[in-house]
């Protein structure tokens, strides 16, 4: 059999990987803080004996994530926080471990405790983040949560906590099964005073719509191109078969 069809093979495959990843991508063009994933490959060349270095396959290198800034949009919500740059917001993952986000909508738990949407438990610098019942909550641009307290001229603030904010360097944050980011080498991610938050605000997806649907019509392009290349190696075997028996 011709070994073309197990060149386009891979290349068939690893198309098929690609719009997944797309897919993944185009599902979250919506999800606030979402960062695109990228697919990585490169061409391996096909080694033995008598063989041709013309020939390569294909393989999927790494899957890394783009860290370009989303667009920030303003909401005007008191639990809406947004990143103004780079950085990291911390939340208390399910399996108790500290992980990162970028996405800042925030709810408040029956129990009074600043969590996600998810109803992950966003980290403040003391711990978790109590929100008393009817407050009107304040962003302090290093991310401090304060609150005024009713009945008190003039107007006494009440500082709530400080969430905490990360920067670790980019090639050191791996992207979990959970959405959620976290260091490649474990452990916990030191605060950074230096990040600036804006309240009332959210960061969007930084996936980019056309790109991503000119990608995948790349993609499908490059499939039945390989595809085509299977089925023109089973023609020329079935031809090559009738000549032998012509022959005999």
């Amino acid at each position: 059999m011709d070994k073309l069809i197990y060149t386009a093979m891979t290349g068939a495959s690893q198309a098929m990987e690609q719009q997944a990843t797309t897919s993944q991508n185009l599902a979250n063009a919506n999800t606030n803080g979402f960062r695109a994933q990228i697919d990585s490959f490169q061409a391996i060349p096909v080694m033995g004996p008598g063989s041709l270095k013309t020939r390569t396959q294909v393989s999927n290198a790494t899957v890394g994530t783009s860290f370009s800034m989303g667009p920030i949009s303003q909401t005007g919500r008191d639990l809406d926080v947004a990143l103004q740059g780079p950085g990291w917001i911390a939340v208390r993952s399910e399996d108790g471990s500290e992980a990162y986000t970028r996405n800042g909508s925030f709810e408040v738990s029956p129990a009074g405790i600043l969590i996600t949407q998810a109803g992950l438990q966003v980290v403040g610098d003391g711990g978790p983040i109590t929100i008393p019942p009817d407050s009107k909550l304040i962003v302090g641009k290093d991310g401090t949560l304060s609150t005024l307290i009713p009945g008190i001229v003039p107007a006494a603030v009440n500082a709530l906590g400080r969430i905490k904010l990360v920067n670790p360097p980019e090639e050191n944050m791996v992207r979990g099964d959970d959405g959620l980011f976290r260091l490649k080498q474990g452990g916990v991610a030191p605060l950074d005073p230096n990040l600036t938050l804006v309240g009332g605000a959210l960061e969007g997806s930084n996936v980019n719509l056309v790109d991503s649907m000119v990608r995948m019509v790349n993609l499908a392009r490059s499939y039945d191109t390989q595809i085509t290349m299977i089925k023109t190696a089973q023609d020329n075997a079935a031809k090559s078969s009738q000549i032998m028996n012509l022959n005999s």
